[in-house]
């Protein structure tokens, strides 16, 4: 016998989070066809759901399942595709509030941030949720759901980070839906949610969904994968599916009656979900053709059957009697809620917190980053060692400016992984109507300028008087601020590519290509009067390289003077200036090699914010129009 799970009853309540609970959900006609195949991935199908039942969506690979899950959450279809059907909510939830606002969605592959412990994981969802009167009401709910989840001995455990183990997959699953539960939602999809659980943990995660359904009157629709005997008889209804088609949808006890009607007779003592699988599935049939025919006459009994007629007349009665009331088909895009959820402000600053966490506790975020670059300073400063002002120097010292400056904006891609755990996290969390691109650029800007900063700082301090660049103190935090605006506008390009396209081998490869082309084309490898028009024009003006490298070279030349070997014939000075008779090389002499002039340091430095700026504000449109 399985254990019992701890009632909720004595604690916080999700429903306090909503002003006008749901008595119901329809969803009539539902269906999805993409225009190269002959059959609709999903034909139309309908459905109803009472407060406080769960629905299991049941039926082998291929079934529809997901498409239909999908839909019922509304998340993204194929461009291509064509969907048709309504969803209706009863009542309507107030204020045009978005469908987002009241449902969530646990995917099979959950995103969760991996150097999270299992407690901070569930504070962070509770708080950028909102709805909770205090924080101890909030803290209690976390408590309880630890205890409810059966993960009270990991409660301080982390995810798990690539360098770190921590969760098991199963324990991961659970987490996965009880961070959803903790935001309040009124209606819980969930996608194969006990997939990779034991049969002890999933009947236990179903039978607290179950009493969470039942206590505060949620729906929950959960397609399900060969669950066990115990788990099956958890759920009120069952919809059970094969190629796109409805064969049955209904009580869950009531399944056998209907196919004793069709004069098939369920055997005794076995799992009736692993016998409704092998009913409804033809991959493994000895005759194909013959089974598929027998689904196609299953599925038109099902319809013209009493149960469907019945489900089809009272799902057609809700759906017109909204739509006579001015409802609309999909009445759920955008507006405002009434449930009290946190400012942009509060959502910010709890991002910039859980950002926090994540950047001490997991090292591929910086810690990595900060050990190359530090490695990188030592190694160049060792290269370019205790160089001497001389005519000699002049070439090393720029070969260091280039070098130290380029590869420092190169090595931005290291931070492609950290960031598109956090891409991931996001795309969830804004499915789920926690918060938007504002929030999400803003706050991975805040927490990441004071690391690169320091980086800047650690680099140059290391670098900069090992080499013996200018040796000022203005000259050396000129040198640190303009290796800071290099930074930032390299982990602009990531964050921009990396939303661009979120798969980390294609954007570490666009990441590098554009700076290999910055490097190209930032005046050291060909002088930007010799440039090729199409580069210097197209893209030399705004390589951030370009302003940072000059910048550099202005740093260290204009203000110092190089002595020239001397001969029996004089001086040798490979550089003509004001000072040849001296045996010196003036260093605007080197500057005027490259056309650099001084008194532009205040517009490079608005170029380059606005090339920073012009990252981010790319990198939100792409996260706005993500779906």
């Amino acid at each position: 016998m399985m254990a019992q799970t701890k009632d909720p009853e004595s604690f916080p309540v999700l429903s306090s989070f909503h002003s006008s609970p749901l008595q119901s959900l329809t969803f009539s006609s539902l269906s999805l066809t993409l225009p190269n195949l002959s059959t609709p991935i999903l034909s139309p199908t309908h459905g109803h759901l009472a407060a406080g039942e769960i629905l299991a969506i049941l039926g082998p690979s291929g079934s529809g399942k997901t498409t239909l899950l999908n839909l019922l959450a509304q998340r993204p279809i194929p461009k291509s595709s064509v969907s048709t059907g309504s969803i209706t909510l009863l009542p309507p939830p107030p204020n045009n509030t978005p469908y987002n606002a009241v449902s969530r969605l646990v995917e099979q592959e959950d995103a969760l941030l991996g150097s999270l412990t299992v407690r901070e994981t569930l504070h962070f969802s509770a708080r950028l949720a909102g709805g909770f009167a205090s924080k101890k009401q909030r803290s209690e709910r976390v408590e309880h759901l630890i205890d409810a989840f059966g993960l009270r001995n990991q409660a301080d455990t982390i995810v798990g980070t690539p360098v770190r183990r921590g969760l098991s997959g199963g324990q991961k699953r659970r987490l996965g839906v009880a961070s959803q539960l903790i935001t309040g939602p009124q209606v819980l999809f969930l996608d194969e949610p006990t997939s990779g659980l034991d049969a002890v943990a999933g009947w236990e995660v179903v039978n607290y969904l179950r009493k969470v359904a039942r206590q505060e009157k949620l729906i929950v629709i959960a397609s399900i994968h060969q669950p066990s005997s115990a788990t099956f008889e958890l759920f009120d209804k069952l919809l059970l599916m094969s190629r796109g088609k409805t064969h049955y949808f209904g009580p869950v006890d009531e399944v056998r009656r209907h196919y004793q009607e069709l004069g098939v007779e369920v055997p005794l003592h076995v799992n009736t979900a692993e016998w409704l699988l092998g009913m409804v599935s033809t991959d493994f049939a000895e005759d194909k053709a013959a089974a598929e025919q027998r689904l196609e006459e299953e599925s038109r009994i099902w319809e013209g059957s009493e149960r469907g007629t019945r489900l089809k007349g009272l799902v057609d009665g809700i759906t017109n009697g909204e739509k006579g009331k001015g409802g609309e088909k999909r009445p759920f895009e955008d507006g405002e809620t009434e449930k009290k959820t946190p400012g942009v402000a509060s959502v910010t600053m709890t991002l910039v917190h859980r950002s926090f966490v994540k950047s001490y506790r997991d090292v591929v975020v910086y810690g990595i980053r900060l050990a190359m670059y530090t490695g990188l300073a030592v190694m160049m400063g060792t290269v370019w060692l205790r160089l001497q002002p001389t005519q000699e120097s002049i070439i090393p010292f720029t070969n260091s400016i280039f070098y130290g400056s380029a590869f420092l904006s190169f090595m931005a891609v290291a931070y492609c992984p950290a960031y598109l755990e956090d891409y991931m996290q996001f795309i969830k969390e804004k499915r789920n109507g926690l918060y938007g691109a504002t929030e999400m650029i803003v706050s991975n800007f805040l927490i990441g300028t004071p690391y690169l900063f320091i980086f800047s700082v650690v680099f140059s301090s290391i670098c900069y008087w090992l080499s013996n660049f200018q040796p000022t103190a203005r000259a050396f935090f000129t040198w640190v601020f303009w290796l800071f605006l290099d930074l930032l506008a390299a982990e602009g390009l990531v964050v921009f590519m990396s939303s661009l396209v979120p798969s980390f081998v294609i954007s570490l490869a666009l990441v590098a290509f554009g700076n290999g082309l910055w490097m190209s084309l930032n005046g050291f490898m060909v002088p930007p009067d010799t440039l090729n028009v199409f580069y210097k024009y197209v893209f030399h003006y705004w390589d951030y390289q370009k302003y940072v490298f000059e910048n550099m070279m202005i740093n260290e030349f204009s203000e110092r003077v190089y002595s020239c070997p001397t001969t029996e014939t004089g001086c040798r000075c490979m550089w003509e200036t004001d000072l040849a008779d001296q045996c010196l090389i003036r260093g605007q002499g080197v500057l005027d090699q490259y056309g650099y002039k001084q008194g532009h340091m205040g517009r490079d430095v608005g170029i380059m914010v606005a090339i920073i700026l012009g990252y981010r504000i790319a990198a939100w449109i792409v996260l706005m129009l993500k779906k």
